[in-house]
């Protein structure tokens, strides 16, 4: 019986685990996302949950919290000051999981975990970018019609 068994041992000692997990929720938290293996995606996505709840609240002593179990200051900040506000209004579900297939190294299966939405922002500036690109194209494209009616 599992009564009052929870998480993943991850093959490691309690220290090994701990910081293995605290850098893998530090390195969601500054880049939005983080590629690993699935065993440590799923022990990891409930601590980033967790983060984001406590960003929520943004009171000194959740502030603290955070700090205490972040590696960065850096990450603290951009925990209280983007992504509280920003899933401010929504209740849990702050993560997913995207499995990515194999690794070839040595087989594991590798997965992506990343805050819900960011997907959202990059697809935003990707489109910005080719919009800019398809008018400098247009533009250029009626500047050599100029020159070639001048030339005539």
């Amino acid at each position: 019986m599992r009564h009052g068994v929870a998480g993943y041992k991850l093959k490691r000692n309690i220290a090994a685990r701990n910081s293995l997990l605290r850098g893998l929720v530090t390195s969601v938290i500054e880049s939005d996302f983080v590629i690993t293996t699935v065993p440590k995606a799923k022990a990891v996505r409930p601590l980033v949950d967790k983060m984001i709840t406590l960003a929520k609240e943004d009171t000194l002593h959740s502030r603290r919290q955070a700090a205490a179990f972040l590696r960065t200051p850096a990450s603290v900040k951009k925990l209280f000051d983007k992504l509280g506000t920003k899933f401010g209004q929504r209740n849990g579900g702050y993560t997913r999981i995207v499995r990515l297939g194999w690794r070839k190294g040595d087989g594991a299966e590798l997965a992506k975990l990343e805050l819900v939405g960011t997907e959202l922002v990059k697809r935003a500036a990707e489109r910005a970018k080719r919009r800019e690109e398809r008018l400098k194209a247009v533009q250029e494209g009626r500047e050599h019609e100029g020159d070639e009616k001048e030339e005539s």
